[in-house]
């Protein structure tokens, strides 16, 4: 498997990807003006010369036949072009000595504290084509090997928002005890509507002063800062790279916004230059994530390697897959970190 830069040609694969999204992919519409229009700006970012606000990262899992089956994404600073909201967790306090009464209420802040973050995006690939967790974790992590070569283009902090609790109907619990009163309009529809860019409807409707978490229904309150059970495995290797959940929710589905200082990311901060070599990696071989440096030409694999003064030891087959010959550059850091096991729960 191989991920690459996303190109203008892969308009058609990709719509097949957006139809079987479902609710929840809002960064991968199933709309062909609105991807067409993405995958420029992509191929554009890519090129290099676009502003922070305006860079947008998608990336391509192709298998060995060479057929697109899954996407990964980010944008280089969310929020600086178009507002980007969040729901801040905080706590307000009533008391009153004379009626010995004392409460602690959770309460739902709107803000924008995320503004110019680089977030993460577009998480997706076929279910026929889920092989296991290798798969996985490179199209997860190799955004993380592109912003460690390409550092001074991407924020200090980096987010994901993830899919919150729905029902196998797509309803949330979250947006039928709060959205939905304000938006009138089911949560799918607003879902998609984010999708294509059409966020200015959010901060002309959403009330502005803080919500009381009481005033909520009691599934609306579980669901606040849950994944979909779809996502718990993206939750646990956005953890192990040493993202966490610091408060923020989203505000249509309630589901957690994990962030991260760069320097704290595991697979950036561990990522290193080596040279590359082919021979036999041997029986002892570690699963490496292993970029081509390339921008526009952008190659990430995950393939068994061995480090040796220097060099990073590959098969010839790898090398290949880089479009790359023994002696060239490569950036390469481990799959998966030394202290987090080689098993997700």
């Amino acid at each position: 498997m191989l991920v690459r830069a996303a190109r203008v040609e892969d308009l058609d694969r990709l719509l097949h990807l957006a139809g079987g999204g479902g609710s929840g992919l809002t960064s991968l519409p199933a709309s062909e003006e609105r991807l067409a229009q993405r995958l420029e700006s992509v191929q554009a970012s890519f090129e290099g010369g676009v502003a922070p606000a305006d860079a947008d990262y998608l990336f391509v899992l192709e298998d060995e036949a060479g057929q697109v089956v899954g996407t990964s994404g980010m944008l280089a600073a969310a929020g600086l072009r178009e507002p980007w909201y969040s729901y801040r967790m905080g706590l307000t306090v009533t008391a009153s000595r004379e009626l010995n009464v004392y409460q602690q209420h959770p309460t739902l802040f709107l803000v924008n504290d995320l503004t110019g973050a680089t977030a993460l995006c577009s998480y997706y690939y076929l279910p026929s084509e889920r092989r296991g967790i290798e798969t996985s974790r490179l199209l997860s992590k190799a955004r993380f090997l592109f912003i460690a070569e390409f550092a001074a283009e991407f924020s200090p902090r980096v987010i994901v928002e993830m899919r919150g609790l729905s029902d196998i109907d797509g309803r949330s619990p979250f947006w039928d005890s709060l959205g939905k009163h304000f938006f009138r309009m089911e949560f799918a529809r607003a879902d998609y509507l984010t999708g294509i860019g059409s966020k200015a409807f959010i901060a002309e409707m959403m009330p502005k002063f803080p919500l009381y978490a009481c005033f909520l229904s009691q599934a609306a309150r579980e669901a606040i800062g849950q994944v979909h059970p779809d996502s718990e495995l993206g939750l646990a290797m956005f953890r192990e790279e040493g993202l966490t959940h610091q408060g923020y929710i989203d505000i249509f589905d309630g589901g957690p916004t994990l962030e991260a200082p760069l320097a704290q990311v595991r697979a950036i901060s561990e990522s290193r230059l080596l040279v590359l070599a082919t021979g036999t990696p041997g029986d002892e071989a570690e699963t490496f994530l292993i970029h081509n440096r390339g921008r526009q030409n952008c190659r990430i694999i995950a393939a068994p390697a061995r480090m040796a003064a220097g060099t990073l030891v590959v098969s010839i087959e790898s090398a290949e897959r880089l479009g790359l010959r023994a002696g060239s550059p490569v950036r390469a850091v481990s799959l998966v970190g030394r202290s987090s096991g080689g098993s997700l729960i």
